[in-house]
């Protein structure tokens, strides 16, 4: 496994002009408010499907939210491939956000994408000029952050604050950690999990770290084939599954269902996923780093508006 990989987490900060009442979960509401401002500021030609666009190898909008799966792969055939971007929405609950209060929330960028950083920057500032909500509520951009990516730093850097002429350079990589010698780590589900086996989700009762983990490994795969250049990121998948499939685990797990309208089918939709702590134990020694992670890249289905999320705690934390 690489010591390093081309991805960053960035905090963006708004002052509400309104007041802002956010749903239980916003990941869905901050997604598409993104999507849409991205394709009016990307989008050239103004072709109503991005797939039938002469400018689609070139147009930074489907490369970031809509990347077109190839046509020909050397391992197999894709419908669609997994977007370089985890929108991290704030935490789980319905809350009202005051007339000149802050809204805060991250975005993690991986591989090129990150390098699109003044434009999904700009994209957002669209997004929250425009309004948010039902009650389209306005917000200004007063400050952009970046988490310092040496491995187990949680301090954020300041980038850009309003009045600043550009974003400040920086390197966008992060740095992975090294087992130690930890043979126990804890999960801790921060937005719902949702693996799914034929296609059905996987309740509580029935995750296994086996699943976690050979999930965990395609998506990171695949996100850093297509969005970064690296073909051969994840050597020995199989030897990495069976190694999870022998840890014991202990876990204080439940569902969580909630409800988001969907503008594409035009009705309200109900998805769910577990919550919860989930303790794994045994030889942690060359999966560590993968679930470490985790962390940054999410898992399981709708990762990009935030879900999947967790934290890693172990012994001596």
């Amino acid at each position: 496994m690489p010591t390093t990989l081309p991805l960053a987490r960035y905090r963006f900060t708004f002052r509400m002009v309104e007041p802002l009442r956010l749903p239980e979960y916003a990941g869905s509401l901050l997604r598409g408010q993104f999507g849409a401002a991205l394709r009016k500021l990307a989008c050239m030609t103004g072709e109503p499907d991005c797939s039938a666009c002469p400018l689609l190898a070139t147009c930074p909008y489907p490369a970031i939210f809509e990347t077109p799966a190839p046509e020909h792969h050397a391992m197999q055939r894709f419908s669609k491939v997994p977007n370089p971007y985890v929108i991290e929405p704030p935490a789980f609950g319905e809350r009202l956000i005051d007339r000149g209060e802050a809204l805060q929330f991250s975005m993690v960028l991986i591989g090129h994408a990150a390098a699109q950083l003044p434009l999904v920057s700009l994209a957002l500032q669209r997004a929250l000029e425009g309004g948010l909500g039902r009650e389209r509520s306005r917000g200004r951009l007063e400050a952009i952050e970046m988490q310092d990516g040496a491995a187990g730093q949680t301090t954020f850097i300041p980038l850009w604050q309003h009045g600043d002429a550009r974003i400040a350079a920086h390197a966008a990589t992060l740095a992975l950690p090294e087992s130690g010698g930890i043979d126990s780590i804890t999960l801790q589900l921060r937005t719902p999990l949702r693996l799914q086996q034929q296609g059905r989700p996987i309740r509580p009762e029935a995750l296994s770290p086996r699943k976690l983990l050979a999930d965990l490994l395609r998506r990171a795969s695949l996100l850093f084939e297509f969005h970064a250049g690296e073909t051969r990121l994840v050597r020995d998948v199989s030897e990495l599954v069976r190694e999870a499939e022998a840890l014991r685990q202990r876990s204080a797990l439940h569902w969580q269902d909630w409800s988001r309208f969907s503008s594409r089918q035009q009705r309200e939709m109900t998805l769910g996923g577990v919550l919860g702590e989930w303790t794994l134990e045994g030889d942690l020694s060359r999966l560590f780093p993968w679930l470490w992670l985790g962390q940054w890249l999410h898992v399981g289905k709708n990762a990009t508006m935030g879900m999947g999320r967790y934290e890693i705690q172990t012994p001596c934390q």
